[in-house]
């Protein structure tokens, strides 16, 4: 079967949606299918190209077997919504374009959060003769508002209209978690159309660390340290600004750091109000390489995954859940009760306190670098945990709602 995939982030960008794009084409590679990757030159979180790439009308290149083709969009840094809009759709013009230039495809695959790709990908399919897989990773535009970006406005609601026609077209739906299937029945679409495959981790890359990685403990005044870290996206959704609270409730706890790797929409503001605000235990790694991430996860002794209090994100799974299953490592998760909480409690790979409440939090990761025998039995099942959630696993269960989707 050839799988023909849009998707606007890939690697060498290491976001989740790159990250679960490219290790789902690679094993359906290994298993014998041609999967073609339409995406754009890589920029993601700043705007900024990765060193060898340029912003053209069509390149090809190849990875691990997976056919990619490069096209040129309007690049902005994650931030901003015009600014943003004017970048998702001239990527649904371009990839969509460049997507009948390709082998004639079996099935059209396509990702959000935002949907102007899957707007490209649903025209290509029509053209084409073929079925449109719409992989869901977000309720969008519901999160716009979720996080402040933009009031409810007519713009919003032609966003919704645009959603739900969507939604209805597509031949199947694959949604990363059961929250948003329930949803989208609550909205009128057929559930029988709606898979669920949630995010996952590569087992071949992430495994418990035995030592903090040295140089980077040296480099970043890690060593000896008992280590909380945000690693990931520091975008509107994750409260980051609520974690410099905690973090200078944790002041007088002098082993204690609070680590934020990553880069994002939020990344300078935290820089600067943790250095106007003195907050010495906390340290700020740039966004690092995918290949580096083991070495950066092996830095903490608890993961922290935040979200902000607002009822949508109820329904939202992190993905660096995963990866923290894959390291072995202890989670504390302050986010609204939901489908995330809900799974590192089930597991008993962690903790979860209320969103956005920085004594709450503190108060858990005092406990927790307190009692070492607790700490450890958290991370014995957050590790015991991931091989339920192997990406190889989850990428056979999206391969067979591509093959019913073909099969129509």
């Amino acid at each position: 079967m050839h799988i023909l995939f849009l998707t606007d982030n890939f690697p060498p960008e290491g976001n989740a949606p790159a990250t679960r794009t490219y290790e789902h084409a690679r094993e359906w590679v290994q298993l014998g299918h041609d999967v073609t990757v339409i995406t754009c030159a890589p920029n993601f979180p700043e705007g900024v190209l990765f060193d060898g790439y340029k912003n053209k009308w069509y390149q090809r290149e190849e990875m691990e077997g997976i056919k990619v083709v490069r096209v040129k969009t309007y690049i902005t840094a994650n931030e901003g919504f015009v600014k943003r809009i004017l970048d998702y759709i001239s990527f649904g013009v371009t990839g969509g374009i460049a997507g009948f230039f390709q082998t004639r495809p079996d099935v059209v695959v396509s990702t959000s959060p935002q949907f102007f790709c899957a707007c490209g990908a649903w025209v290509l399919s029509v053209i084409r003769g073929k079925p449109w897989v719409f992989e869901l990773r977000d309720i969008w535009p519901a999160s716009i508002t979720a996080v402040g970006a933009m009031e409810k406005s007519t713009i919003i609601r032609m966003l919704e209209k645009l959603e739900m026609f969507l939604y209805r077209r597509a031949d199947r739906i694959v949604s990363v978690t059961n929250s948003f299937k329930a949803e989208l029945i609550e909205r009128g679409i057929d559930g029988n159309k709606i898979d669920v495959v949630i995010n996952g981790v590569d087992l071949s890359k992430y495994s418990p660390a035995a030592t903090k990685d040295p140089a980077l403990a040296e480099q970043y005044g890690l060593a000896g340290k008992f280590v909380v870290g945000y690693i990931g996206t520091h975008g509107m959704a994750h409260a980051l600004d609520r974690v410099l609270d905690t973090a200078e409730l944790l002041q007088d706890q002098k082993d204690i750091r609070v680590l934020f790797a990553g880069g994002g929409a939020e990344r300078a503001s935290l820089e600067r109000q943790a250095e106007e605000r003195g907050l010495g235990n906390v340290v700020m790694m740039p966004r690092q390489p995918k290949a580096m991430m083991p070495s950066v996860w092996s830095l903490c002794d608890i993961s922290l995954i935040s979200l902000r209090d607002t009822p949508l994100f109820t329904q939202v799974i992190p993905s660096k859940i995963f990866e923290s299953m894959g390291m072995g490592l202890p989670m504390v998760i302050a986010c609204p009760r939901g489908e995330a909480a809900e799974i590192i409690e089930s597991t008993g790979s962690g903790v979860a306190v209320p969103a956005e409440d920085p004594a709450s939090l503190a108060g858990c990761i005092g406990e927790l670098y307190a009692d070492r025998e607790r700490l450890e039995a958290l991370a014995k099942a957050s590790g015991s945990s991931a091989e339920q959630y192997d990406r190889k696993r989850q990428a056979e269960s999206m391969l067979d709602s591509l093959l019913k989707a073909a099969s129509c």
